[in-house]
């Protein structure tokens, strides 16, 4: 493994015991996609940069020397001479664009716009990465305590087993209701047993989304009494409102709407005339330069001598060039309305997902209400079942289903509490509410 992921594996056995802010925080700083997501904004920085840029005067210089043999000219008189010569040329020029259309100020609003967007895409990854992170662990959570659920039973129908075979030895009940405890103890060692990898199950999904070492002994920090608030006060209506503003995935949809706008303005400078200036220096040097008695000009004198400028002005106006420019425009513009109908599509379906979750996690809260009844029900059930079937008054298949009743219930209650937490935290997340 790279560099890059160090400290996150590290995080694996620093951490045995995780808490949901430190997943996601091992998460965020190792998550191979929000990695991709962060170079792509990168890029766009970069863009930005260059955008910059393009107001900045060109500016270039070069220096060349020749040697020179058979037919050539005399860069000194401009003469045709048939002999071997050295020259040199110095130059140094400037030009900068004055006018074209706005094609680079509105160029340069365009990656700022996108630049922003690209950001708010990098965002948005982190925050799906986030619920990710954190439906993985509260299913940690829910098979950790599913686990100790199936332990629990178990050890009830250990207990039972163990009674009724110290009764069997004695002749005092029939060899078939141990056989009917023996089974159900079979049954709820393989529940175990299931729970057991679920939870491994569950560990594994978590480790993968943060990206480190598989580890077994890592553990989720329970989460208080104070998150599991069974009075969400917030409508639809208003948490679909505090997400237009705080969303991520909104703010990215209407930024990359306005990028795509300035790309039309952009395109339609290029069908304007562009004006631009530029100015520059020289000088050259000939070997076989003399003055006016026939002796060689020294090097530097012939730099001095033969120095020159030159400043001009240009315009260009684009008049045929196969249609390029206008289908240039003509692409901008349904650019811009694509990015338009992706923002209007992104509210709609954040405004439906916002109503389904909702609605999930008023039924959600509804079904763990009744299972709480429940649970108080079949355990004041299997209490008089247990007490009767110890005393040896109750049967076996009394027993069992009473327990079974009960054991069921208390699992459902384990997945209903969690399932109701974890909507929440999905509503809590459109609101941009801390999640611990």
């Amino acid at each position: 493994m790279i560099a890059l992921f160090g400290i996150a594996q590290d995080s694996a056995h620093i951490y045995d015991v995780l808490t949901l802010k430190q997943s996601v925080e091992i998460a965020i700083a190792n998550n191979p996609t929000v990695k991709q997501v962060e170079f792509q904004k990168d890029v766009a920085g970069v863009n930005l940069n260059q955008a910059k840029g393009n107001f900045i005067p060109q500016l270039s210089g070069s220096i060349n020397h020749n040697l020179n043999s058979g037919r050539s000219i005399d860069p000194a008189n401009n003469g045709y001479i048939n002999s071997s010569l050295t020259t040199a040329d110095y130059n140094l020029s400037s030009n900068v664009t004055l006018f074209n259309g706005f094609y680079l100020i509105n160029t340069l609003k365009k990656n700022q716009y996108s630049y922003q967007a690209t950001k708010m895409d990098w965002q948005q990854s982190k925050d799906k990465l986030m619920l990710d992170v954190m439906l993985a662990y509260l299913q940690m959570l829910t098979n950790t305590d599913l686990l100790e659920q199936a332990r629990r039973q178990a050890d009830v129908s250990k207990q039972q087993v163990d009674r009724l075979e110290i009764m069997n030895k004695e002749g005092a009940i029939k060899p078939s209701d141990l056989s009917d405890l023996r089974g159900q103890y079979a049954s709820d060692q393989l529940a175990y047993i299931n729970a057991l990898n679920a939870l491994d199950q569950a560990r594994y999904t978590l480790v993968q989304l943060m990206n480190i070492p598989f580890n077994k002994n890592m553990k989720a920090e329970r989460i208080g009494a104070d998150q599991f608030d069974m009075n969400y006060g917030s409508s639809p209506d208003s948490i679909y409102q505090s997400a237009l503003q705080q969303l991520a995935l909104v703010k990215a949809a209407d930024l990359r709407t306005k990028s795509f706008e300035k790309e039309i303005k952009a395109a339609k400078g290029t069908l304007y005339p562009s004006l631009g200036i530029g100015g520059g220096i020289s000088t050259n040097y000939s070997s076989l330069a003399q003055d006016a008695a026939n002796n060689k000009i020294p090097y530097d004198n012939q730099l001095k001598n033969n120095y020159g400028t030159y400043l001009g002005a240009g315009i260009t106006i684009p008049i045929l060039n196969n249609f390029r420019y206008r289908s240039q425009v003509a692409l901008a513009k349904i650019d811009y309305r694509s990015a338009q109908f992706n923002a209007q599509t992104t509210r709609i379906q954040l405004k439906q997902n916002i109503e389904k979750d909702y609605f999930d996690m008023t039924a959600s809260l509804d079904r763990y209400k009744t299972t709480v009844e429940q649970v108080n029900a079949y355990t004041e059930s299997f209490h008089a079942a247990d007490l009767r079937f110890t005393e040896g008054v109750g049967t076996v298949v009394d027993y069992l289903i009473a327990k079974n009743n009960l054991d069921r219930a208390k699992t459902n209650l384990i997945v209903g509490r969690y399932d109701y937490l974890l909507r929440t935290k999905i509503l809590d997340y459109y609101q941009s509410r801390p999640l611990w």
